[in-house]
């Protein structure tokens, strides 16, 4: 039986200097996700990159000294280095240099003016370098952009344009079929409010005042507005317009674009409008994270309040970063880093709940049993049904959560089966059970329902923590390849004469929590 297909995206991201958490959870967010998928039994399909074209990009490279090329060469490493890092296992990086996309684009063009979506004109209007994007006068916002906050210029230039006015009505009706294209809600009524029900304008989509993108085919003095150019790299990395689209046609349309909540309006309005001139599917739904902001406001370097996933990574380790990273971020609300909520979380949710609870258990069965997990149970306790029920239930709201996205949600519910386990230990007190030959029956249940949910919150881990999963899968002696996503249906999947580990190491050592606060603080500063 052919296996489900999941194509799922990232932004592309502008490589104009180094990337801090946010940019870092994006992506540790759609690995996840492709983890999750892949466990349940789908061929997924993940796609990462940088968008390298544009104005800025190049006023960054000429301050530097170097060419546009050799910065975005230089930054494309940097990013893979970062994502090699974090073991994000995407599938392709894609940059919009790269020949085979700089080719389709153009031929996506030629397709437009072919339809008579492109005609040439002048555009005059407010236009903000940082984030390559024209307004008009009412769409500022106290006279800056509505989007970085940053000023704005006034400039007027031959252009080329996009007819959008053309396909309004279309957009709407598309909106009212897919009430949930774009989740959460809010930002799809933020682009109807501020740009669908006041009326579509027509979309720049060229520029002559530099030449640091794709030409136009048929008028190389203008090169392509870097949105056109970018949006397009979720079908012409599949190979669309080129000689080989076996991809395109296996993965499109996309199950999943992740994209940041700055750069929905042009995921929600242009995106579809262009898929729509080519005649092609949308994607089936886009998701608009938040940000991760300090207590200061938005990260910046000017203020000294940045924190790069590398500090976090080399410190506390890859999985303690994602944890918190996935942890910390809600569905539709920006969520706020602190160093002292980062060191909280490592000590409380990760050494003391989850590495506690792996080594009592480890403990107890070396002790107890010899290090073998037992297998063969004649005598039950009074709580196993009420926590094999619980577990059973914890399982399907992981499901539940991770199938809508919710992904701290989902983290949360894996953290009230741990401190519920931890909760069956208390209750069941092996310590006291283990002074009797009738106890010592019970106790044989306990240390196998221990294990057997042990096993299960590996499990459930491995999208988000995949080291972690690994390491408790090892110390209980059950093997990876034999710990999948279905065996969860069982509490007996644990073979017999299983060994645990002698002794095994903490997943996570407590931190000292003033040292460490500290140190991520002066982290900050550089």
């Amino acid at each position: 039986m052919e296996k489900k297909k999941f194509y799922i995206t990232t932004p592309i991201y502008y490589p104009s200097g180094k990337f801090h958490i946010g940019t870092a959870y994006a992506t540790t967010l759609t690995d996840c996700i492709r983890r999750y998928k892949k466990a349940r039994g789908y061929d997924t399909y993940m796609l990462t990159g940088l968008d390298e074209h544009g104005q800025k990009i190049q006023t960054v490279a000429e301050k530097r000294g170097l060419t546009p090329q050799e910065h975005v060469d230089e930054m494309a490493d940097k990013a893979k280095e970062l994502w090699k890092l974090m073991d994000i296992g995407y599938d392709d990086f894609i940059r919009t240099t790269d020949e085979r996309h700089v080719k389709a684009v153009q031929k996506i063009v030629d397709i437009f003016f072919k339809n008579g979506d492109i005609y040439k004109g002048t555009y005059e209007g407010w236009y903000c370098m940082p984030c390559e994007n024209y307004f008009t006068e009412t769409q500022l916002v106290d006279g800056k952009c509505p989007d970085c906050g940053r000023e704005v210029k006034k400039m007027q230039e031959e252009s080329y344009f996009f007819n959008m006015k053309k396909y309004e009505n279309w957009l709407k009706e598309f909106y009212k079929e897919n009430p949930h294209f774009i989740e959460p809600e809010s930002r799809k009524n933020e682009i109807f409010n501020n740009f669908i029900n006041p009326g579509l304008e027509d979309l720049c989509i060229s520029r002559a005042t530099f030449d640091w993108g794709v030409p136009m085919p048929n008028d190389p003095k203008h090169v392509l507005y870097v949105w056109l150019d970018a949006l397009t790299n979720y079908i012409t990395a599949l190979g669309y317009m080129s000689d080989d689209d076996t991809l395109f046609k296996k993965y499109w349309p996309a199950d999943l674009h992740i994209v940041g909540k700055e750069i929905i309006r042009f995921h929600g309005i242009y995106w579809p409008i262009f898929l729509h001139a080519l005649g092609l599917e949308l994607p089936k739904q886009i998701y608009a994270h938040s940000w991760i902001v300090m207590k200061d406001g938005k990260m910046s370097k000017s203020v000294g309040n940045v924190i790069y996933p590398e500090t976090l990574v080399e410190r506390y380790g890859l999985d303690a970063t994602k944890y918190y990273l996935l942890r910390l971020m809600s569905f539709s609300q920006d969520s706020m880093f602190t160093p002292e909520d980062f060191v909280d979380r490592f000590n409380y949710d990760l050494a003391n709940d989850l590495g506690n609870l792996l080594n009592r258990t480890i403990g107890m069965m070396n002790k107890y049993f010899e290090g073998t997990i037992p297998t063969n149970i004649i005598e039950r306790t009074d709580f196993d049904d009420d926590l094999e029920n619980y577990t059973k239930e914890q399982i399907s709201k992981v499901e539940e959560k991770m199938d809508t996205y919710y992904v701290s949600n989902a983290l949360a519910e894996i953290w009230a089966l741990i401190g519920r386990t931890n909760k069956y230990i208390d209750e069941t007190a092996p310590w006291t059970l283990s002074k009797s030959e009738e106890g010592t029956e019970k106790l044989k249940s306990v240390m196998n329902h221990l294990a057997e949910n042990l096993r299960k919150i590996a499990i459930l881990l491995s999208p988000f923590m995949p080291q972690t999963s690994e390491k408790m899968l090892k110390q209980l002696g059950i093997s990876k390849e034999t710990a999948t996503w279905d065996s969860m249906n069982s509490n007996s999947e644990i073979s017999e004469n299983t060994k645990v580990i002698s002794k095994g190491e903490p997943l996570f050592v407590r931190l000292d929590r003033e040292e460490e606060i500290e140190y991520i603080k002066n982290a900050m500063k550089k």
